[in-house]
């Protein structure tokens, strides 16, 4: 059987920002830029961790 070549700790990858026609100004809630922000937080947590367990990572 061939080895499995997937990363089993792979980097988390950024979340992908709203574009500019995705928000329709009408004050939802949540908000496309709210979720983001949310995303992105949990985004930079992810990544602090993984980069924790792989000091050795390029930037």
């Amino acid at each position: 059987m061939p080895s499995s070549t997937v990363d089993p700790d792979p980097r988390p990858q950024p979340p992908t920002p709203p574009q500019p026609g995705d928000c329709c100004d009408s004050g939802c809630d949540p908000c496309v830029h709210d979720l983001y922000a949310e995303e992105l937080r949990h985004y930079r947590q992810a990544l602090a961790a993984w980069k924790a367990r792989h000091p050795d990572a390029a930037e």
